[in-house]
C-alpha cells in the first residue's frame, strides 16, 4: 500500500531532557540572550520558582508566582506590569500548565523569548496554543509567538508531584494523543507519536501510583508527556478539547480533572467515526477497546471519572451542551446537541462508557 499524502508542521522548539536538567536554565537563558528574567509560578510553586531565580543569579529581575488556572486576563495585566516596571526581556515558567499558560499570555503581547519548566504532564509547554479567560468566556487561539523557545524536562522535579495531580495531568497528556490521532491533520508521523505517548503514559501512570518516587516510571510518563503534547501542538482539536474549555472556562473547573472525566466519553462519542484512531488507542492501552480502557485507566490511578466530583452542578450541563454546539471544533463524528448533552450527563455521573453507544 502506498503511503497516504500528508503536511506535517514541525515545531522550531529546543528541548532539554534528563534528570538535573534544571541546572542548565542560566546556560540556556544566555543561549536565548535572555539578561533580565521574570520566574513566574503559581502560589504553591513560589519555592521551586524562588530557587530557579537563584540559579540566574543576576540574570533574575525577580518573581511572579500568581499564576493561576485558566489564564485569567486580570493576572496577565499584573504580571505585564511587573514586566514593563522591572525592564524584563524574558520569561522563565515553572510548574504546570496555568503557570506556562501565563507565560504564553506575556509573550503573544511581548513577544518575549520564554524558557519552560513544567513540574507535571500537562503538556502546554509543547503547544503555540493559548487559552485566555475573561468574565467566565475562555477562548482558545493558535499562534507561533507563545511557543516556548525552550523546554527544560528535569525528571526530578516531578518526583514529589502528588499522586492525585499525577493521576488528572497524566490523562490530560493522553487527551493530547488521543484527539491527534482523529484529526483532519493527522499524518504517519504524528500518529507514530501519539501512539508511543499514549502507550508510555499508560505503562508509567499505574507504576507511579504504587511507587510514585520511582525515577524510571517517572522519566517514563514525562517523556510521554512530552509526546502527547508535541502532538497536540501540531493537531487540531476536536470535541474532547472543545467540552474542556467550556467547562472549564464557564464553570471554573480544574483543567486537568476535566480531561480525565470527559475523555473516554469523547472516546465512546467519536468511536465509530473514527475506528482505526480507536484502534490505535486500545494497542497503546493493552485493553480491548480505548473508551472502556481509558475510564479504566482512570479508575485504576485514582483520576476522577465524574464531573459531579470535581464541582460540576448537574444544572449547567444544558447550558454547557449550548455553548459545545455553539462554535464546534472539527471533529471525525458531527456535533449533536442531543448526543452532546447525554454525553455531559455520562461524564457527570461517571459511567463506564460503551463505544458506539452516545
Amino acid at each position: 500500500m502506498a503511503t497516504e499524502a500528508f503536511v506535517h508542521q514541525g515545531s522550531p522548539q529546543r528541548v532539554v531532557f534528563g534528570a538535573g536538567a534544571l541546572t542548565r536554565v542560566g546556560e540556556e537563558a544566555r543561549r536565548l540572550g535572555i539578561r533580565r528574567t521574570l520566574v513566574l509560578s503559581t502560589p504553591g510553586h513560589r519555592d521551586a520558582a524562588e530557587r530557579v531565580a537563584g540559579l540566574l543569579g543576576d540574570a533574575a529581575a525577580g518573581v511572579f508566582a500568581r499564576a493561576t488556572m485558566h489564564t485569567p486576563v486580570a493576572v496577565t495585566e499584573a504580571a505585564l506590569a511587573r514586566v514593563r516596571d522591572m525592564g524584563v526581556d524574558g520569561a522563565i515558567a515553572i510548574g504546570g500548565g496555568s503557570t506556562i499558560g501565563l507565560s504564553k499570555a506575556i509573550a503573544i503581547r511581548t513577544d518575549l523569548p520564554q524558557i519552560a519548566i513544567p513540574t507535571t504532564y500537562a503538556g502546554s509547554e509543547a503547544t503555540d496554543i493559548l487559552g485566555e479567560t475573561d468574565d467566565g468566556q475562555k477562548t482558545t487561539r493558535r499562534d507561533p509567538r507563545v511557543l516556548p523557545e525552550t523546554v527544560i524536562y528535569d525528571v526530578d522535579l516531578t518526583l514529589t508531584l502528588p499522586a492525585a495531580i499525577t493521576a488528572a495531568s497524566g490523562m490530560n497528556a493522553i487527551a493530547h494523543a488521543v484527539e491527534g490521532l482523529y484529526a483532519r491533520n493527522a499524518g504517519p508521523l504524528l500518529r507514530l507519536m501519539a501512539e508511543d505517548g499514549i502507550r508510555a503514559l499508560a505503562a508509567a501512570l499505574p507504576r507511579i501510583a504504587r511507587a510514585p518516587k520511582e525515577s524510571d516510571a517517572r522519566s517514563d510518563a514525562l517523556y510521554g508527556a512530552w509526546l502527547c503534547g508535541a502532538v497536540l501542538g501540531s493537531a487540531e482539536m476536536g470535541l474532547h478539547h472543545k467540552l474542556c474549555h467550556v467547562l472549564g472556562g464557564s464553570f471554573g473547573l480544574p483543567h486537568a480533572e476535566t480531561h480525565t472525566a470527559i475523555l473516554p466519553h469523547a472516546v465512546a462519542y467519536n468511536a465509530a467515526a473514527a475506528p482505526e484512531a480507536m484502534a490505535r488507542v486500545a494497542r497503546a492501552l493493552g485493553a480491548p477497546e480505548a473508551a472502556g480502557g481509558l475510564h479504566g485507566l482512570g479508575q485504576m490511578i485514582g483520576a476522577p471519572t465524574a464531573l459531579r466530583d470535581i464541582g460540576m452542578p448537574k444544572d449547567g450541563l444544558d447550558r454547557a451542551a449550548d455553548v459545545a454546539v455553539a462554535n464546534p471544533y472539527n471533529n471525525p463524528r458531527p456535533l449533536d446537541r442531543g448526543a452532546i448533552r447525554a454525553l455531559l450527563d455520562d461524564a457527570w455521573h461517571g459511567r463506564r462508557p460503551m463505544e458506539g453507544t452516545s
